[in-house]
This record gives structure tokens, sequence and C-alpha cells, in this order.
């Protein structure tokens, strides 16, 4: 007992290394029968009689609501409830009133459609009574950002501020916009340096195929997904395509080498958040002089940073694909589909290295500006990009097959995106110019969950 107590104090003021956070990655290497499907997505919440922005005392009641009829456990901050939480589950309120969803690890496709089947029926059956409805897009369609609700988390407040004084877009990159994401693992520091490259490289495809935002304030806006280019502004030290992914140097530590020269938000100490002023990483880990010169870095630390690192690919103890803009529930259930097929198995995955060897950052660069605008009709290679798209689905789809769990159907709704050429923002543009009448108000019956 002596033992093992001086063991773990000794352990506990061990000064953190760039090892240790290279060894935090290498932690999340799982063997393939432990790998596992994680989802998360976002939602816009509406008033169902105004089709203006959820009020914060609603998003308040509907939380209250959904933990005391399912039985979810709240997470308060200065006695406000700001989320809730189910086991590895949870639900929490993005920086616009978002509502997010972050799902178990689970082991298929039918289990990943089916929870997110539960989660939008508790939300819709407390939703309803209080007139509130969610919707499905990548981007708020109708109301200014002056009218979008702010939620008040001191974490929040401390990214806001750095938005606003370091981007062009400012903090609309996330008061205003939705997406869904997709969790995988890794076996190896090889594994995930194959499965990085294959999703960043397909990252632009995939942002083209769920193109789910041609609105703001109320009309067209130029783009079929806003979201996707508004980070085009952003914070350029922490977003992109990071085309040193494809370098013959890249792994873990690579990453790491890019993560400690982000400059950090905020750190976490007693349930407080200390704003770090644009420290880097590096900078904390040397013990450079500052006002945070009596704090010690620590693995917590780390893990909340490299969180507030957003390319379009995220290294955690698992890989995270960012691209996609919110959609219906058909889309949602794709999303991971399309990305278990082709990452999944390795007959797909290699197939799709081939493929893309020879793309260059130049092309990379390119697409992920100008999907944004054309989707799948955007020029590569003197062909539209629908002939890429054609390719991958059908390498996700071969993969699904040689999995065995019968999940090729959930592939479907992207599957009509793909055979049409025609993304889900070019549908709700022909509605708006023709059944429409140029009325945004439409889409939230069109898409509301």
């Amino acid at each position: 007992m002596v033992t093992a107590t001086a063991t773990s104090v000794v352990a506990t003021t061990k000064p953190l290394t760039k090892e240790d956070l290279i060894a935090y990655f290498a932690s999340g290497c799982k063997p393939k029968e432990m790998w596992r499907i994680g989802t998360e997505h976002e939602k816009i919440g509406f008033e169902v009689k105004t089709l203006r922005p959820i009020k914060f005392e609603q998003i308040t009641a509907l939380l209250n609501g959904i933990a005391e009829r399912y039985d979810w456990d709240k997470m308060m901050e200065d006695e406000r409830i700001i989320g809730l939480k189910q086991g590895m589950k949870s639900i929490t309120l993005e920086y616009g009133g978002q509502l997010e969803l972050s799902g178990v690890p689970l082991e298929t496709l039918h289990q990943i459609c089916d929870e997110l089947k539960s989660h939008l029926h508790q939300v819709k059956n407390v939703a309803e009574e209080m007139e509130i409805g969610f919707l499905g897009m990548g981007y708020e369609p109708k109301s200014s950002l002056e009218d979008v609700t702010v939620v008040h988390k001191r974490r929040n407040e401390i990214v806001a501020g750095h938005l606003a004084r370091s981007t062009s877009s400012g903090p609309d990159v996330f008061f205003r916009t939705c997406s869904v994401q997709v969790n995988l693992d890794y076996s190896s520091e090889t594994d995930m340096i194959r499965k990085f490259r294959a999703s960043l490289a397909l990252q632009p495809i995939v942002t083209a195929m769920f193109a789910n935002s041609p609105f703001s304030d109320g009309k067209p806006n130029g783009f079929l997904s806003v979201r996707s280019h508004i980070y085009l502004g952003s914070d350029k030290r922490r977003t992109g395509m990071l085309p040193f992914v494809f370098d013959d140097s890249f792994g873990f530590e690579r990453y790491v080498e890019y993560a400690l020269d982000c400059p950090m938000l905020f750190l976490i100490r007693n349930n407080n958040y200390l704003n770090c002023r644009g420290m880097t990483f590096r900078d904390f880990l040397s013990g450079k002089i500052s006002h945070l010169s009596n704090e010690k870095p620590t693995i917590d630390d780390w893990e909340t940073h490299i969180g507030s690192i957003w390319p379009e690919v995220r290294l955690k103890k698992y890989l995270e694909m960012r691209g996609a803009d919110g959609g219906p529930l058909g889309m949602l259930c794709a999303l991971p589909a399309f990305w278990v097929g082709l990452l999944y198995d390795e007959d797909s995955l290699q197939t799709t290295l081939n493929m893309i060897d020879d793309w260059t950052p130049e092309e990379l660069e390119m697409l992920r500006t100008q999907v944004p605008i054309t989707g799948l009709r955007t020029i590569f290679r003197d062909k539209p990009l629908k002939h890429v798209a054609e390719d991958v689905l059908k390498l996700a789809k071969d993969g699904l097959e040689r999995r065995g769990y019968n999940e090729t159907d959930f592939l479907n709704a992207v599957a009509e995106v793909v055979r049409t050429g025609v993304t889900p923002a070019e549908k709700l543009l022909e509605l708006y110019n023709g059944d429409w009448g140029q009325n945004v108000d439409h889409v939230f019956r069109e898409l509301r969950y």
C-alpha cells in the first residue's frame, strides 16, 4: 500500500514531456476486433410558430424535460444546466444553442442508426410539447447572427473572443453552423497514417456529397455548403487540409509538432477556465514565463488543447472526419456507412490510397476551396468531381459488403446524390426557386426532424 501510494505521487509530479504527448496518441491503437464507430451530430432549434431561434430559457426547459423523462444526468455550470450525460453518451450545447449528441462507440451501423433514431425521438417528444422544432441543416437558414441565442458557457466565451480577433469569419464559424462527425479507430501508427491520408484527401468529396447549407439570412448565400466555406476564413493555424499529413515524415510525432505550435485557448483548473492568451503548448511545456507560470502542464491539458484544433480530419485517440454538413436522418446514417466501408476494409482502403497517391497539395486545396461553391460539379482533372464520388462510393459499398453486417442500405441516401450529381443543397435551391416561391420558411417544414 505504501509503495503504491509513493509511486502514484511520483507519477503525478513528473514533468510532462513531448514523448508523453506522442504516447497519448499511440495509446489509442486497438486491434481490429475492438474497432468501433462513433458519431456526433448537431441540430438547429427553432420556435415552430415564429421560426426564430429558441431562447436559452427554452433550451433549459428542453434539457430538463429530457433529463426527467428519459433518465439523463444533468451537467451544470454556474447553477445553469448546460448539457446531459447518460453513460458514455452526452447531449451538449454549441455556441449558438445547437443541440449536439455525442454517441457511444458502437460496433455496427445498425446500432449507430438506432441510437440516432432514439435520440431524435426523445428530443422530439419533449420539444413538440414546447412548440419547438429541430432542423437538419448545415447552417441556420433565416435568422441573423444578432438573433442567435448565445450559450453563456465560460469555454464558449473564450473561444468566441479568440475567433473574433483571429478570423475573418469571426465566431459565426460556430454560432450558426451544424455538422455531423464520424469517429473511427486505428490499430497502429501505420494504420493511422493510411486512414488519415485517405480520409483527408476525400474530405472535400464528402463535403460535396453532403452539402446542405445554401441559405443565410433568409435567402440563397451563393454556396452549397456555406458552413464549409466560412471555415476558410477561420484561424488557419488550427483548421484546413494539413498538407504535412502526406509527407513521408508524418506520424504521431509530426502531429504533436503541429499541435504544439497551435496557440492554446484555455486551461481548466478547479472547474475554472483560464484564458491562455495565445500561448502555444510548446511554450507552456517548456515553462516559458507568462501569466500561467504557476500552472504545470498535464495530459488533461493536452487533451483539452487538441480538442480546440479544428482541421478537416482531427487526430485524438481515434480519427475524426469533420467535413460534412448536418442533414436529415438518412444522411446522418449514410456518413458513417461511407467512412466505415472505406476505412475499415483493407481492400477499399488500399484502393483509395492508390487512387489519391498522385493528388497534389495544390489540387486538394483547390477542392477544399471550390467544393463549397460547386459541389459535385467541381472540375477535377478535366472531369466533374461526380466521377470520383462514384468510384469511392462503390469502394465504400464493397467494403460494407465484405464486413458482413448487411449495412449497404445505409448508403442509399447518399447514393442517390452521387447518381444524379445533385447535392442536397441544390435540391433545396430548386424548391426555393420553384414550389416555395423564393420563401425560405418552407425549409423548416422540409427538413424538420
